[in-house]
């Protein structure tokens, strides 16, 4: 067998076709997370606390060149060491929502596959039933 051909084999196993299915559909719904976190919850937990953009927070670590505004975006091209805490935060609270996401739908998942384990199946064969009735007797 060649190289390619151990290749296809491998790439056209289910495992691998649902993973790259996965990836792709993380990767999208990663999106929609961040546009969650970003433009709907962070907007109202800042407008409690006080303050607009959580993005914007951040704390100066060194000396601010004369002339540089003092933004992140100005200190950052401008080299000045920031300590930017106002994204991690944003980064923080997007991991809490995706990960409790994650969490309700492993949860949900693994309840229907234990209503597929419980589901009652087919009864035994006469030929079991009638072994089981011969298997009794003989322990009597």
């Amino acid at each position: 067998m060649t190289v390619i051909q151990e290749f296809k084999a491998f790439a056209l196993k289910g495992n691998v076709i649902d993973l790259a299915v996965g990836v792709i559909i993380g990767a999208a719904f990663s999106k929609i997370v961040d546009s969650m976190v970003g433009d709907l919850i962070m907007p109202v937990v800042g407008a409690v606390i006080g303050k607009l953009d959580f993005s914007n927070l951040f704390l100066i670590l060194g000396s601010v060149p004369p002339g540089i505004p003092v933004t992140l975006d100005a200190l950052k091209k401008a080299g000045v060491p920031v300590l930017a805490y106002g994204s991690f935060i944003t980064v923080a609270v997007n991991f809490a929502i995706l990960a409790f996401i994650i969490f309700l739908m492993v949860k949900q998942i693994n309840r229907l596959k234990r209503r597929e384990a419980v589901a009652p199946t087919a009864p035994p064969a006469e030929d079991i039933v009638l072994l089981r009735e011969i298997r009794d007797s003989l322990k009597k």
